[in-house]
C-alpha cells in the first residue's frame, strides 16, 4: 500500500503540506482533488521521489514501479505502435538480451519472464490501447512526426498504460483526450490492475472510474471512500455539522466571557468568575471550514433574434477540394443547447468552424441573421493567448474606449480578480487562462456561442459555475466536450456527426456511451412483444412535455412577431413611393416569418404527438 505519514513541504516559503497523512490500499482507484494551487502535482512529484521531503516519509511496497504520462512524446521517426512498445523497458530489455545471450540457464530465464509479462501478446495489447485513444491501424504505423503535440501526448498515455505500473499517477489525463476517448480510459481504468492516483476535474471519470477521493484541503489529506458524489455530500454534510458546531462553541464563549467580565472585580463573585475562567481555558475554539469563493461566469445578455438565427440548406464544406460533411440541413434557434457528438475525425471540429464562419460552404447555402454576433471558443485559442500580457491589457485591446474600472468588473465576472488582472498571462493557469479566453469569446454578448472543450483545465467549481452561466444565457451554444456531465445538463438536443451527415440523435446521452464503449459492435436492445409497449418513465415524459412547452412558446414568440409586422404592413405611409424598399424588406420579413411559423407548428404537432404516445403507454 501507499503510506504517507505526517507529510511537511513548502514552496518558496509557503507551505503545503503540514503534517498530513493518508494511507491508499492496494489496487485502488483514488481521485485526487483540490483546489487549484493547493499542490496537487506537487504530491505527485513528492511520490515520484522528484522533490525530496522537508518532513514525515512517503514508503510504498519495495522494488514497486511508479508510472506517469511524460510531457510529451519527442517528434521522432518511431512509429506509434513502437514508441508504445519501447514503454515496456523490462520487456525491451530482455528481447534485446535474447538476441545475444548464449548462455543455456540464462536464455531459459530469459524466455520464462518474457512468458510471465505476457511479452507475446504485447503488439495486440498496444495496438489496442492506441485504438482505444483513438489511433486507427494505419495511423499506429505512422511515425511520432506526423503527430502534432495534443495527440503525442495520447502516445504518451497510451505508453504508460501499456507499462502497467504497480502505482500509476494519471494528471488531468482526459485534457488532451475527446469524449470517446475519455470514454475508453474510463472503460480501461476500472478494469487497471493495479493502483490508480488520478488528479482529474471530471465528474464522470471520478465517479465511475474510482473507489475513494483523496481531498487535499488546508494543507492535510483525508481519504474518503466512494466516488466524487458521495464525498461532496459527505463534506457538505460535515461542514455544516462543524459550522454549527463552531457557532454553539463561540456563542458559549461569549456567554463566559461575558460573565467573568462583569463579575471578576467583586469579591462576592470572584470564585464564580475564576471558575468561568478555567472552563474558557478548557473550552477550546473550533474553526469553522472556509467556504469555498463561489466561481462564477457573467455572459453578456444578447438581444433577441428572429428565428432562425443560422438555416442551412443541402450545405457542403470541408477543405480544398476534400469535402468532409454533405448535404447538410440544419436549422438553429436562439433557444438551442446543442451537443455535437461523433467519433474523432469525423467533422465536429469542421462543422464548429462552418458555424462561426471560420470555413465557407463548398456547396448549397448556409443563411445568417443579419445581425447575428457569434462567440467561439476552442482549446487552441487559451495557447494563443499573450503571455507577456496581463488579462487586463487582453480586455483593453478590444474595448479601448472603456474606463478601467469596467474592465476589471469584466475580468472578475469570469473570476480573474484584482491580482490576476496584473498578471502577466504566462504566470497564470491553465483555468485562469481558460477563464480569459471564455470572456473574449463572449464579450461582445454573441446570439450563439459555439464552445469546443471549453472545461480542460478548469476545476470542478469552475465547471459548475460554466454550467450554470450556461442554463441562464440566452444564446444559442453549440458545444462539443468530453465531459459528460457537462453535455447532460446543458444540451437539449443532440446532433451525431457521423459518416460525412450530420443527423438529429434521438437517443440518450447513456446510450451514446454505451454504443462507444461498444466499439463497432452494435449495443443490444432488449426486444417486448409488441402487445405490451413500455411504459414511459417519469423523466421521459417529463423530458417530451419540457418540449412541448418550447414549442409553445416559439410560437408565441413569432404570434407577437406576427402582430408588429402586421401593424408595421398596415401602415399607410409604408406604401409611399419613396418608401418602396422599406416595404420590400418588411413584406419579405413577412414571408420568413410565415416559413418560421410554418416549421414551427410542424416541431410543436410532431413533439405533441410524442407526448401523447408516451402519456397513453
Amino acid at each position: 500500500m501507499l503510506r504517507i505519514s505526517d507529510l511537511t513541504y513548502s514552496i518558496e516559503g509557503r507551505p503545503l503540506f503540514e503534517g498530513a497523512s493518508a494511507t491508499i490500499p492496494t489496487g485502488h482507484k483514488v481521485g485526487l482533488v483540490g483546489r487549484n494551487g493547493a499542490g496537487k502535482t506537487t504530491l505527485f512529484r513528492l511520490i515520484r521521489g522528484e522533490l525530496s521531503l522537508e518532513g514525515g516519509e512517503i514508503t510504498i511496497p519495495a522494488r514497486a514501479r511508479i508510472g506517469g504520462v511524460a510531457q510529451e512524446v519527442p517528434s521522432s521517426s518511431t512509429s506509434l505502435i513502437d514508441t508504445v512498445l519501447q514503454a515496456d523497458t523490462e520487456r525491451t530489455a530482455l528481447l534485446a538480451e535474447a538476441e545475444t545471450a548464449t548462455d543455456p540457464h540464462r536464455i531459459a530465464e530469459i524466455q520464462t519472464r518474457l512468458a510471465d509479462i505476457d511479452a507475446w501478446s504485447a503488439e495486440g495489447r498496444a495496438s489496442a490501447i492506441l485504438k482505444g485513444l483513438g489511433f486507427d491501424a494505419e495511423a499506429q504505423l505512422r511515425p511520432c512526426s506526423d503527430f502534432s503535440g495534443g495527440w503525442r501526448m495520447r502516445v504518451a498515455l497510451a505508453g504508460v498504460l501499456f507499462a502497467q505500473p504497480d502505482y500509476l499517477l494519471l494528471d488531468e489525463p482526459t485534457n488532451y483526450l475527446d469524449l470517446e476517448g475519455a470514454l475508453w480510459l474510463e472503460s480501461y481504468l476500472q478494469k487497471y490492475p493495479h493502483t490508480v492516483l488520478i488528479i482529474s476535474h471530471d465528474r464522470g471519470l471520478l465517479n465511475r472510474a474510482v473507489q475513494g477521493i483523496l481531498h487535499l484541503d488546508n494543507r492535510k489529506l483525508t481519504y474518503w471512500q466512494g466516488g466524487y458524489d458521495q464525498f461532496a455530500r459527505q463534506m457538505a454534510e460535515r461542514n455544516a455539522v462543524l459550522q454549527a458546531e463552531a457557532k454553539r462553541v463561540e456563542a458559549r464563549r461569549a456567554h463566559l466571557q461575558s460573565f467573568v467580565d462583569r463579575f471578576k472585580a467583586k469579591a462576592t463573585k470572584a470564585a464564580q468568575a475564576q471558575s468561568r475562567v478555567k472552563m474558557l481555558e478548557k473550552l477550546q475554539p473550533i474553526t469553522a471550514p472556509e467556504e469555498a469563493r463561489k466561481m462564477v461566469f457573467t455572459f453578456p445578455e444578447p438581444e433577441e433574434l428572429s428565428p432562425p438565427i443560422v438555416n442551412l440548406d443541402n450545405a457542403t464544406v470541408g477543405y480544398g477540394d476534400k469535402a468532409i460533411l454533405r448535404r447538410l440541413n440544419l436549422r438553429i434557434d436562439q433557444d438551442d443547447r446543442i451537443a455535437l457528438l461523433g467519433r474523432n475525425g469525423e467533422g465536429k471540429s469542421t462543422l464548429s468552424k462552418l458555424l462561426a464562419g471560420k470555413l465557407a460552404t463548398m456547396g448549397g447555402t448556409l443563411a445568417r441573421h443579419s445581425k447575428l454576433r457569434i462567440g467561439f471558443f476552442a482549446q487552441h485559442q487559451v495557447e494563443e493567448l499573450h503571455v507577456d500580457e496581463t488579462p487586463l491589457q487582453h480586455v483593453q485591446r478590444l474595448r479601448p474606449e472603456e474606463h478601467q474600472a469596467r474592465l476589471r468588473a469584466r475580468l472578475a465576472g469570469f473570476g480573474l480578480m484584482a491580482e490576476q488582472a496584473e498578471t502577466v498571462v504566462g504566470r497564470l493557469s491553465g483555468g485562469q487562462k481558460a477563464r480569459l479566453s471564455l470572456l473574449l469569446a463572449t464579450i461582445d454578448a454573441p446570439h450563439l456561442l459555439i464552445l469546443d472543450e471549453p472545461t480542460n483545465h478548469l476545476d470542478i467549481e469552475s465547471r459548475e459555475a460554466l454550467v450554470e452561466a450556461l442554463t441562464e444565457y440566452s444564446g444559442a451554444v453549440i458545444l462539443v466536450s468530453h465531459d459528460m456531465h457537462l453535455l447532460g445538463l446543458v444540451a437539449d438536443r443532440l446532433w451525431l456527426v457521423k459518416g460525412g451527415a450530420v443527423t438529429p440523435y434521438e437517443k440518450d446521452l447513456e446510450t451514446y456511451r454505451a454504443e462507444l464503449l461498444a466499439g463497432d459492435e452494435p449495443v443490444k436492445e432488449a426486444t417486448k412483444p409488441p402487445e405490451k409497449p413500455r411504459k414511459a418513465g417519469r423523466d421521459e415524459v417529463l423530458a417530451l412535455r419540457s418540449e412541448v412547452r418550447k414549442c409553445e412558446d416559439r410560437l408565441a414568440k413569432l404570434a407577437e412577431m406576427r402582430a408588429k409586422l402586421q401593424d408595421k404592413l398596415a401602415d399607410p405611409a409604408l406604401y409611399d413611393e419613396a418608401k418602396k424598399a422599406d416595404l420590400a424588406i418588411w413584406t419579405a420579413k413577412f414571408a420568413e416569418l410565415e416559413q418560421a411559423e410554418s416549421k414551427a407548428e410542424a416541431m410543436w404537432l410532431e413533439a405533441q404527438e410524442k407526448l401523447d404516445a408516451a402519456e397513453a403507454r
